[in-house]
């Protein structure tokens, strides 16, 4: 492993975000949902990237070789997102998914080194429903309850009963990882419940507001599956339409047939050529 490709950058606030480096050409830095890793989230697609691009794999602060920090509210993210991207060097393109999505568009609004950025199923806490709020703080009750007992997979799953289909819950616990997926993201799960209650609880600025959203420059696609859950379905849509306001050069697709929530893992070829498609489009 000591051939392994490491970028380094310090937050704001002094905390080292770090990820590997995997491919050649433009950098594109993907950037995880909850409760991932770098690792977990791009294993599957960076077969289809690393072809084109040099892809920058960051975890947030207390995940993979990432430093920690108490503070995991909303500002102090996109910071981390921010802070990698600025260190390194040249104009990057973007991913988030879901979760991650208000991340890697925080860094566009502070950024002027973000050429692009793409987003699969952004998720804009502001535009839920008060069902919605209700059903998340339930999940993250039972959650945490079973963290707190050390039933840390339980826990992980407990938050895809909540996100993923049936056939999408089935199809990573087991082929996804080698059948670890679980396993694997119950070492996040600490973190990922920091990252969710704190922003949860967060009553500052977002980089979702509307007049913040109004300040990035940079080309923003949003992309989502059609074949997700339906409350899940509803709070997609209605992100999109509120980004779609506010961004000013926004692309958007159809909602692509065939995918659900989790496809950057279970379906990544096809996510993959929507963002090269793209990010040629805009280069």
């Amino acid at each position: 492993m000591t051939d392994q490709r490491i970028h380094r950058a310090v937050s704001a606030d002094g905390t080292e975000i770090a990820g590997r480096l995997e491919g050649d050409g433009p950098p594109l830095v993907l950037v995880h949902s909850a409760p991932h890793d770098s690792d977990i989230a791009w294993e599957a697609m960076l077969p289809h990237l690393t072809d084109s691009f040099t892809c920058y794999l960051p975890s947030i602060r207390g995940v993979g070789l990432s430093g920690d920090n108490p503070d995991h509210s909303p500002p102090r993210l996109a910071e981390d997102v921010t802070s990698f991207v600025d260190s390194i060097g040249e104009p990057a393109c973007l991913v988030g998914f879901s979760t991650s999505g208000p991340l890697v568009l925080g860094a566009a609004i502070r950024s002027g080194a973000v050429a692009a950025v793409a987003v699969y199923d952004l998720l804009v806490g502001s535009v839920m429903r008060e069902e919605d709020l209700a059903s998340l703080g339930a999940m993250l009750q039972q959650m945490s309850a079973a963290a707190a007992e050390g039933r840390l997979v339980d826990a992980a799953r407990t938050s895809h009963h909540h996100s993923a289909t049936d056939d999408e819950f089935a199809a990573l616990e087991a082929d996804y990882l080698g059948g670890e997926y679980f396993e694997r993201c119950a070492e996040i799960v600490p973190a990922a419940l920091q990252w969710v209650q704190q922003g949860a609880a967060y009553e500052g600025p977002l980089s979702t507001d509307p007049e913040m959203l109004a300040q990035i420059a940079a080309p923003v696609l949003v992309l989502r599956g059609q074949e997700t859950l339906p409350w899940l379905g509803t709070v997609l849509a209605n992100s999109e339409q509120h980004v779609a306001h506010h961004v000013a050069d926004l692309h958007v697709r159809e909602p692509l047939a065939g995918l659900g929530h989790y496809a950057p893992l279970l379906e990544p070829e096809r996510i993959a050529r929507e963002l090269i498609s793209f990010f040629e489009l805009v280069r």
